[in-house]
């Protein structure tokens, strides 16, 4: 199953991209709104340079329900609300076929899925009570079922000889995020 296969081939990075954003702070309430800002900045360059290319060879497939998975006018709307300006110009590399566009929504997915835990957290911090979470919230009570049901169609769809495509997209993301 390629999900467990790229949650452990991508550890390093994982943890690399949770060291660089300072998550450990999040949990200690010293996580302040400028790295909160950062973590905003860079999860937008990852979905502003990924989301339109991971459309592009997944549209096809509407039990992937991609447009309920489109986050950059939540991520839009809190950077906005934040009075962020964006220079975007990081560096993405294009993606090539659909193991390369799952490899990279695998880590959108699951930042959305480690973000609705970072919202439930600065929730929790009087320095975050008016700050909407747009994007890290954007499922709701759902973020379980849908980050599942990628799991699931991830699964079902990669093939043995795409799996270092897709393990290679998303050690590609995650560089985008640390």
């Amino acid at each position: 199953m390629i999900s467990l296969i790229l949650k452990e081939e991508t550890k390093q990075e994982h943890d690399k991209t949770e060291e660089s954003l300072q998550s450990n702070k999040i949990f200690d309430k010293s996580y302040t709104l400028e790295n909160y800002k950062n973590l905003l900045i860079h999860n937008y360059f990852l979905v502003s340079k990924y989301e339109p290319q991971v459309n592009k060879f997944l549209h096809k497939y509407p039990e992937l329900k991609l447009d309920t998975r489109r986050k950059i006018l939540a991520i839009t709307t809190d950077l906005n609300n934040l009075n962020v300006d964006i220079n975007n110009d990081s560096i993405a590399d294009n993606l090539d076929n659909e193991a390369e566009a799952l490899g990279a929504l695998y880590v959108m997915e699951g930042s959305t899925l480690g973000g609705n835990v970072i919202m439930k957290q600065l929730r929790k911090n009087p320095a975050f009570e008016d700050i909407t979470f747009n994007y890290f919230g954007i499922y709701g009570d759902k973020t379980g079922l849908m980050w599942q049901e990628f799991k699931a169609f991830l699964d079902e769809r990669i093939s043995e000889k795409d799996y270092e495509s897709c393990i290679t997209s998303a050690r590609k993301a995650y560089r985008i995020l640390a």
